[in-house]
């Protein structure tokens, strides 16, 4: 007898005390598993089960993909850590109530076929309400949590007040003094200010989800959002799209060389001096007739003609 009561005591133990309990109830399942992602009794695999109240863990390079027995979807990428709070269905197997509660890290939320006042995620900085709703949430280290809508309505509300996100890819940033910003599309500034270039990387394209999850953030892709380098514009361009590249003008003619320059003449040699010629002689003067005296020049001269 007291052999089976020590074995039933062990028993007992065993149930209450392992890390996910055999009387606890299963709530969805894993879909996709990429690299490691832990449960509570270890790491799981493609088709386990979750189960309500268990913590999910990824590694730096994690991903894991769930559905929930209502139909919601989540997925939880690298360097995570949530908890499924509560999962409560009502008389008629209705879900009542789906809380989570996360620590850290990055999620793609997309709503089953439960009313929305059923769903509440908790963070450190606030809570989010869903709407009908598709989402993108991160939670960094120091509680900071980010939002982005990607269809449906969805709220946040902290300490500083409630923010509604009702435009597509809206996004709003909170902290836990309860500072929150106002709705404004989410574009490559969010990951600065959020301080994390990984914040929101089924946004950016980092991490790739499949099925339903990875097709509804179209449209909201932060590289979208930014200019796109010629490289990159021409690797994304579908092939029916590419024009041809333009045609470059025919190169110029190059012009000739100019012609080496002549080269310098030599310089004439200085012409010789010519001697200078010698004056000219002064041609003598020639002899005056010496002057009569008066009386010989009032007389006319011998010979001449007298005209009286």
């Amino acid at each position: 007898m007291s052999h089976l009561r020590g074995a039933a005591i062990v028993a007992l133990g065993f149930i209450f005390y392992s890390p996910v309990s055999l009387a606890a109830e299963a709530i969805g399942e894993a879909v996709r598993i990429r690299t490691e992602v832990r449960g509570a009794s270890g790491p799981l695999a493609v088709k386990d089960p979750v189960y309500r109240d268990e913590r999910i863990l990824t590694s730096k390079s994690g991903l894991g993909q769930f559905v929930f027995r209502d139909g919601t979807k989540l997925a939880v990428g690298w360097g995570s850590s949530v908890v499924i709070d509560k999962f409560v269905f009502d008389d008629s197997n209705n879900l009542q109530k789906l809380s989570l509660r996360a620590t850290k890290g990055t999620f793609r939320w997309v709503s089953g076929k439960s009313k929305s006042t059923a769903y509440e995620i908790l963070t450190p900085a606030g809570t989010i309400g869903v709407r009908g709703t598709a989402f993108d949430f991160y939670v960094g280290g120091d509680g900071t949590t980010a939002v982005v809508l990607l269809n449906g309505e969805a709220s946040f509300c902290g300490p500083g007040g409630c923010k509604q996100l009702t435009r597509r890819c809206d996004c709003v940033i909170a902290n836990r003094n309860g500072n929150v910003t106002d709705a404004r599309r989410v574009n490559r500034r969010v990951l600065e200010t959020l301080g994390n270039e990984g914040a929101l990387p089924f946004l950016s394209g980092n991490q790739q989800l499949s099925g339903g999850l990875g097709w509804i953030g179209g449209g909201c892709s932060i590289r979208a959002a930014l200019p796109i380098p010629q490289t990159q514009q021409e690797r994304f361009t579908p092939p029916e799209k590419k024009q041809a590249p333009p045609q470059k003008p025919p190169p110029k003619p190059e012009k000739p060389e100019k012609p080496p320059p002549r080269p310098d003449k030599p310089e004439k040699p200085p012409r010789p001096e010519e001697p200078e010629k010698p004056p000219r002689p002064e041609k003598p003067e020639e002899p005056r007739e010496p002057e009569r005296p008066r009386q010989e020049r009032d007389r006319p001269r011998e010979g001449s003609r007298n005209n009286d």
